[in-house]
C-alpha cells in the first residue's frame, strides 16, 4: 500500500522540444519541461542559458512541441537537429496555423 501512494504522489512531468531563432537568423532546438522558463534563461544570456545563444540577441521562440517523457523528447530532438534548415522552416511554418 505504501508504494501505491508514493506511485501516486509522482508529478507527471511533460517534456517539450522547441527551437528558437537567434538574431543571426540560425536555429537553436532544446527540450525542456516548462519552455517559458528556459526561454527566458537563454534570453538572460547568463549561466543556465545554452553557450550557443549567448550573443545572437535577439531572440524568438518560433516552435514548441508536446511530447510527452525525457526520453521521447530527446530522440524528437535529435530527430529535429539531424533534419536541414529548409526541413527545420517547414516544420515552423507547419506549426503556426495550429
Amino acid at each position: 500500500m505504501a508504494s501505491d501512494k508514493l506511485e501516486q504522489a509522482k508529478p507527471v512531468v511533460i517534456w517539450w522540444v522547441y527551437m528558437i531563432r537567434c538574431g543571426d537568423g540560425s536555429l537553436y532546438t532544446g527540450i525542456a519541461t516548462d519552455v517559458a522558463r528556459r526561454f527566458a534563461e537563454h534570453e538572460s544570456q547568463g549561466p543556465k542559458g545554452a553557450k550557443y545563444t549567448r550573443g545572437k540577441l535577439p531572440l524568438e521562440l518560433v516552435f514548441r512541441k508536446e511530447i510527452g517523457s525525457r526520453s521521447e523528447a530527446c530522440k524528437e530532438e535529435l530527430r529535429i537537429k539531424a533534419l536541414t534548415r529548409r526541413q527545420k522552416l517547414a516544420l515552423i511554418s507547419s506549426s503556426e496555423g495550429g
